[in-house]
């Protein structure tokens, strides 16, 4: 089942399972509001009408989806908080959650651990650099890891300074080096808090601490994720961007596809260079880092307040340097804890009426 499937995730899924229709089927599809793409895919995959809804007439439906007896590996790849009730239903119901909604995670860390332990489901991540991790840690144990080192392309505006960004347009924003992804992620990319929400991600994931995981700027978008472990090897995902794999991987996993997605040029392969990230120019980064270590209500404040300010800025209402301000503002207004999923969607709502708040005050 792929939640999402009209999105860049979700098309490039389908694309995979186009050329595995042996391996796996689909029962059912959820899209935000293009009925007319959905349409066309539950007809080629041969998904019933009644399995193949817009969530934005009923999100009930993710969870719904989620729970069906006959589905395996849920997709999750909803754009931004509204996925976190299916990748509750799907750890609830037992079942592999192919994640690739990583704000789901991050707001709801401690609920979707609580869910996780007790229900028997399984997360296999989908983003590229956790995939890697994941990948890597085939090589030993979480115990025996000193540090995972999270890559980032550095996104549109690398090496530009604090003062070069202060008129950036959206269209600029929009461009990403490396990967083709949604317009939401690609912001998220730019301002580099996409990095800092999955160091939050990792620790969740992989159950390390903040200390143990650091953050390089890695240009060509080769090298994934490496994962140092405590005898001084280093182990790292290598292929060239191309999300088919990741998701080929959550699929299958622990198998791999026949399909090689990215494979690499190695006569062609000129450079691999690393860089320490401009925290002055993309203060997101230890806005994240802060928010993942003060726990609590914090990441959900975090990834609500940057969902509404990203918005803000493609639809030209802030400049885009204001949307890490924004965020920073709102978390210095305070968080609590979370135990359920009310007290996340809550922590949600309070970020979300906070940034409206200094948005109709200052812009």
């Amino acid at each position: 089942m792929i939640l999402g499937s009209t999105g860049s995730i979700g098309t490039q899924a389908l694309d995979v399972i186009r050329s595995h229709r042996d391996e796996f089927q689909v029962v059912a599809l959820s899209a935000g509001s293009n009925q007319e793409l959905l349409g066309r895919q539950a007809s080629e995959f041969g998904v019933a009408p009644e399995r193949a809804r817009c969530a934005g007439e009923d999100p009930r439906i993710l969870e719904e989806f989620a729970s069906l007896d006959d589905v395996d590996v849920v997709l999750n790849a909803v754009v931004g908080f509204a996925g976190l009730p299916a990748t509750v239903a799907t750890l609830r119901a037992g079942k592999r959650l192919a994640l690739a909604n990583k704000e789901s995670l991050i707001a709801g860390g401690p609920v979707v651990a609580k869910v996780r332990d007790s229900g028997g489901g399984e997360i296999v991540p989908v983003d590229s650099e956790h995939s890697a991790v994941y990948q890597c840690l085939r090589s030993g144990t979480t115990s025996e890891v000193s540090k995972i080192v999270l890559t980032a392309s550095g996104g549109p505006f690398r090496g530009r300074s604090r003062e070069d960004l202060a008129g950036v347009t959206i269209t600029e924003a929009l461009n990403h080096p490396t990967w083709s992804m949604g317009p939401k992620i690609t912001i998220d990319s730019s301002t580099l808090i996409n990095k800092g929400l999955e160091v939050i991600e990792a620790h969740e994931l992989f159950g390390v601490s903040y200390d143990q995981i650091e953050v390089v700027v890695h240009p060509q978008s080769i090298i994934h994720s490496m994962v140092e472990f405590q005898d001084g090897a280093t182990i790292a995902q290598l292929s060239m961007p191309d999300m088919r794999l990741p998701i080929g991987l959550a699929l299958g996993a622990p198998e791999r596809l026949d399909q090689a997605f990215g494979s690499l040029d190695w006569a062609s392969l000129s450079e691999l260079t690393f860089m320490e990230p401009d925290r002055d120019a993309f203060p997101a980064l230890d806005l994240a880092y802060a928010a993942g270590r003060a726990g609590g209500s914090a990441p959900a404040t975090l990834s609500g307040a940057n969902e509404v300010a990203v918005e803000a800025f493609l639809n030209a209402r802030i400049p885009w340097i204001s949307i890490t301000d924004i965020v920073a503002e709102v978390l210095n207004l305070g968080t609590g804890n979370i135990s359920e999923v009310e007290d996340v969607l809550e922590a949600d709502r309070v970020a979300r009426e906070r940034v409206e708040r200094v948005l109709q005050n200052s812009f």
